[in-house]
């Protein structure tokens, strides 16, 4: 049992693998876990499109020379493919809420913020492990709609966390240089500010929000600073600690 454990942990590993590469692409990403991007490592460039392309192809070879002869084999590939696509879903939404000419602060909101890091984050990186470990179990993945809400709801909070770390936490400390600002994201800091902003703080933030120049990123996190937005981030890391309090 511990083997096939750590069979399906590799699984889900190597599909977080396969999306980070790709993400760090389509991202323009610098720095990843502290080290250079994969695809901007000397002489691999482009070529790590495929290597993610790999990465990923691992998953159904391991999940058949192992799982094959379990009764659950099925539900785990039906598993894998619903939160592979789920992902690529809330990456789509991601990324053409960053497009030239479709960007536009006025559509971020709380619920634009949720749905995209509820497919992008919240079931592979929570509702994966767990559901297999159900499955592994014996049991039926609908008879446990409460356990995926609760998952799905860590993983919209982890998300949170991390769009604040991007702006305000260390390199040295969070392994890579945060880009949300520049690459005009629909983050939990931006959704925030916009709610709470006056009309002359919402004009600050429209005409420097996205662009890559030092003293415009500097001028938006000014403005969250403003805002009081760190100081209110201790607040929910506060109230998601008590929320967790209720399922123990």
């Amino acid at each position: 049992m511990k083997f096939f454990a750590c069979a399906l942990g590799w699984c889900i590993e190597w599909l977080q693998a396969y999306f980070l590469v790709l993400d760090d692409i389509m991202d323009d990403s610098h720095t990843r876990r502290g080290q250079p991007c994969w695809y901007r490592v000397e002489k691999v460039g482009m070529i790590a499109v495929n290597d993610g392309i790999l990465l990923r192809n691992h998953i159904p070879r391991i999940l058949k020379n192992h799982f094959r002869g379990k009764p659950y084999y099925v539900d785990l590939l039906d598993l894998f493919n619903e939160v592979e696509f789920q992902t690529a879903s809330g990456q789509m939404i991601d990324l053409i809420t960053t497009l030239e000419g479709e960007k536009d602060l006025s559509k971020y909101t709380l619920p634009v913020h949720r749905r995209i890091v509820q497919y992008k984050t919240a079931y592979y990186s929570f509702y994966l492990p767990v559901a297999c470990a159900l499955l592994m179990a014996g049991e039926n993945l609908d008879n446990h709609a409460l356990v995926k809400n609760v998952l799905v709801e860590m993983g919209i909070y982890f998300q949170v966390q991390d769009d604040y770390l991007d702006c305000f936490g260390d390199p040295e400390v969070i392994g890579k240089i945060g880009t949300d600002i520049e690459d005009f994201k629909c983050s939990w800091l931006v959704v925030q500010a916009l709610e709470r902003a006056n009309s002359d703080q919402k004009k600050l933030l429209y005409e420097n929000y996205g662009k890559k120049d030092k003293a415009s990123v500097e001028q938006v996190k000014k403005l969250y600073h403003d805002l009081d937005l760190k100081c209110e981030k201790l607040i929910e890391f506060l109230l998601f600690l008590a929320l967790l309090g209720c399922f123990c």
